[in-house]
């Protein structure tokens, strides 16, 4: 499917029809439909019967089996944790988030192969930036020097992670993003409560896992956040720690926090929180910038262990106090 948004951007691309790089790279910021778009487009060049406009017909049997996932001439190349089995077993999973090199081989071994339908085959590479360092260059192998027919499809949210080398085997296609009003309309149209409210915490972007509960914890965190005392941090601390919230999400929402903080200090401006312009606006005032910056950074280094078996509370208590100190200093000097 295509988002609404996507329109002008889908002309673009059939634009490019006629001469058929061996691989696209589609990139832009997470949360806008890339891998949305490349698999529709993935649809459409499998299609036996496509529309007038490219799009799949959505009823030959190329379609049917795309749909199940099971199309023969199709593979798709994402990230794969070795926990699944400790954790069928109960175990603490730690998420890994990478590609590996044993998925890239079996990925070259079906792109040599003759095509099921007598057509092209296609590789979704989603997200591409996590390809891990041997994955990478086995794939830039087969990009060099791709067999006939075969095309890849790369989705990345972060490229500049890629190898250029990667990079530059790739035709680039960078998507849109939905303006404010596209992306308020999507989501009220989701029937998402406080659209504009979680439109901006995701910084703009609409396509998120909307959770009531946790919007609600949310709330109630950044509530907290705004009376930095002792009481308070060692309360939010033990409420997430009730909530077996993985550390990530905390992270990001004082992370968002930070960020607002900084720029209303610095230039005037918030992103993520403008509900809560009154209480940033009053702690900037009284914030230390370089302890501030100390606390972001602090976090910044925390924030790739997100998804591993830390104590969460302990972690979060380390966080709240380095966050408490950062007004602490202007509060005793007056």
């Amino acid at each position: 499917m295509l988002y609404p948004w996507q329109a002008d951007d889908w002309q673009r691309l059939n634009r490019e029809r006629e001469r058929l790089p061996n691989a696209w790279l589609f990139t832009g910021a997470a949360g806008i439909g890339k891998l949305a778009f490349a698999e529709h487009l993935a649809a459409s060049l499998l299609c036996e019967a496509p529309r007038p406009d490219h799009a799949a017909c959505g009823q030959c049997e190329a379609c049917r089996w795309f749909a199940h996932g099971s199309h023969p001439d199709f593979r798709r190349l994402t990230p794969h944790s070795d926990d699944e089995d400790e954790a069928k077993e109960g175990k603490p999973v730690r998420k890994l988030p990478v590609i590996k090199i044993e998925a890239v081989r079996e990925v070259i071994d079906f792109a040599h192969l003759t095509a099921h339908r007598a057509g092209r085959r296609i590789v979704l590479v989603e997200p591409a930036e996590a390809l891990n360092p041997a994955a990478a260059n086995a794939l830039l192998k087969i990009l060099e020097e791709p067999p006939a027919e075969v095309l890849f499809l790369l989705v990345a949210h972060a490229p500049q992670r890629l190898l250029p080398t990667i990079k530059s085997r790739c035709r680039a296609f960078p998507l849109t993003a939905p303006n404010e009003t596209e992306a308020l309309a999507w989501l009220e149209a989701a029937g998402v409560e406080n659209a504009r409210t979680e439109l901006a915490h995701y910084g703009g972007t609409p396509l998120f896992e909307h959770d009531a509960a946790l919007a609600k914890l949310r709330r109630q965190f950044l509530d907290g956040l705004a009376r930095p005392t002792l009481a308070d941090a060692i309360q939010l601390a033990e409420q997430l720690d009730r909530h077996k919230l993985p550390l990530a999400l905390p992270l990001d929402w004082l992370q968002k926090w930070l960020h607002d903080l900084a720029g209303l200090r610095l230039a005037g401006q918030l992103r993520y929180y403008p509900d809560h312009q009154a209480a940033l606006a009053a702690l900037a005032a009284r914030a230390d910038v370089a302890l501030l910056m100390g606390c972001y950074q602090s976090l910044t280094r925390l924030a790739p262990y997100g998804q591993h078996t830390l104590n969460t509370r302990l972690q979060l208590e380390a966080l709240l106090m380095d966050y408490m100190n950062v007004f602490a200093a202007r509060s005793a000097a007056r």
